[in-house]
C-alpha cells in the first residue's frame, strides 16, 4: 500500500468560506457579520446561516435573499459606522414587516467584527461548535469541539442573546469526501461543479503532466490506499485515462474488508458498465454496488460542463450518511 503522508494537504478540512472572507477583508477595513440566530416556521434560510458585510456591500454568504437580504444589508453597513464589536439582535416577521409570503420569523445578530477577536474565524471548520460569550461591548467566540459545545440556540423563542449570555452552535455537518480520480477534462469541469457545493474534494492522478492545483500526483498503490482508507460516508469518481485502472480502482473500492463506501461511480458507457459488472460478480464483489454511468438519468449531452453539473446533482441527492 502507498504512504498517503504526502497527501495530508489535501485531506485537511476546508475552511468556511464566509470566515475565510470575513478574515481576509478585516485586514483591509471595518466588516459587519449577520448571523441567523433562529427561525420560526418558514423562513428561507435555518440557523447558522451568515453573511459578510463590507464597505463596498456583500463579501460573502446570505440569510435568505429578497426583502429579508436586504434589511439585513441596510443594518449591517449602519453598524459599520459603530464601534468595533457593536451588536444588536433584530427580529423580522416576514409577512408583515417584509412583504414575502413565507410567513415565518427571523432572529438575526448584526455586529461588526472586532479584529481584536478575530482569531476565531480561522479556526472555524465544519464540525466543529462555537462558544459565544455576549458582553456588552462584543461577542466573544471560541471554536470548542463538537462535544465541549453548551446548550445551543433553539428557536427565535429562546435565543434571544443579551449580555452575560452564553450560547452554542455546531459550524455546519462535515461535507461528503468525494475522491475524484483523474484530472482531464471531465475531472476538471467537475472540480469546478464541486467547489461550491458541500464536498471535500480530494483529486489524484498518475500522470505527472497533469499536475495542477488541488492534484495529487501518485501511483497506482496510492491511490488504492485512498481507496481503502476513504471513510464510509465518501463519494468515488473514477475517470482516469486507463479503463484497466478503473477497474482495478473500482474492485477495491468494492473489495474494503471494512465496506464499500456509500458511492462508487465509473464514467463509461453502458457497454463498459456491463463488462465491469461482469468481471466484479465473477470475482464475488457485489457488482450492484457500481454506478456505471454516473450522472442523472435523463440528462444527455457529452460535453464535460453538462457531465459535470449531472454528477453534482446524483451527488448531492445522495442519502445521508454519518460524517
Amino acid at each position: 500500500m502507498g504512504d498517503l503522508a504526502a497527501l495530508a494537504p489535501f485531506a485537511a478540512r476546508a475552511a468556511l468560506g464566509w470566515a475565510a472572507t470575513a478574515r481576509q477583508a478585516l485586514a483591509t477595513g471595518p466588516v459587519a457579520l449577520v448571523t441567523v440566530l433562529a427561525t420560526e416556521g418558514s423562513a428561507p434560510l435555518g440557523a447558522g446561516a451568515r453573511m459578510v458585510v463590507g464597505q463596498q456591500g456583500l463579501l460573502a454568504g446570505s440569510v435568505g435573499g429578497g426583502a429579508l437580504e436586504w434589511r439585513a444589508l441596510e443594518q449591517a453597513r449602519a453598524i459599520l459606522a459603530h464601534a468595533p464589536g457593536t451588536w444588536r439582535v433584530q427580529d423580522y416577521p416576514l409577512g408583515p414587516l417584509l412583504g414575502q409570503c413565507c410567513g415565518g420569523r427571523v432572529r438575526l445578530l448584526v455586529e461588526r467584527l472586532d479584529p481584536a477577536l478575530a482569531g476565531w474565524l480561522a479556526e472555524a471548520l465544519p464540525g466543529e461548535a462555537l462558544e459565544a460569550h455576549y458582553t456588552p461591548t462584543a461577542v466573544r467566540r471560541h471554536v470548542v469541539p463538537a462535544h465541549k459545545a453548551p446548550p445551543g440556540m433553539a428557536d427565535a423563542r429562546s435565543a434571544k442573546p443579551e449580555a452575560g449570555a452564553v450560547l452554542g452552535e455546531m459550524l455546519g455537518a462535515l461535507p461528503r469526501p468525494v475522491l475524484l480520480f483523474g484530472a482531464g477534462h471531465v475531472g476538471q469541469a467537475l472540480e469546478r461543479a464541486l467547489a461550491p457545493l458541500p464536498f471535500a474534494l480530494h483529486w489524484f492522478d498518475t500522470r505527472p503532466e497533469f499536475a495542477r492545483p488541488g492534484v495529487a500526483i501518485a501511483g497506482e498503490d496510492t491511490l488504492i490506499a485512498a481507496i481503502t482508507q476513504a471513510a464510509p460516508e465518501a463519494a468515488l469518481l473514477i475517470l482516469t485515462h486507463d479503463h484497466g485502472l478503473d477497474y482495478r480502482l473500482a474492485s477495491a473500492a468494492l473489495a474494503r474488508p471494512q465496506g464499500a463506501p456509500l458511492f462508487t461511480g465509473v464514467i463509461g458507457s453502458a457497454t463498459k458498465a456491463a463488462r465491469f459488472r461482469s468481471r466484479l460478480g465473477a470475482q464475488g464483489l457485489a457488482a450492484a454496488r457500481l454506478t456505471c454511468p454516473i450522472g442523472l438519468a435523463g440528462i444527455g449531452g457529452k460535453a464535460p460542463a453538462v457531465i459535470a453539473a449531472s454528477v453534482a446533482a446524483q451527488l448531492l441527492m445522495l442519502e445521508s450518511a454519518p460524517c
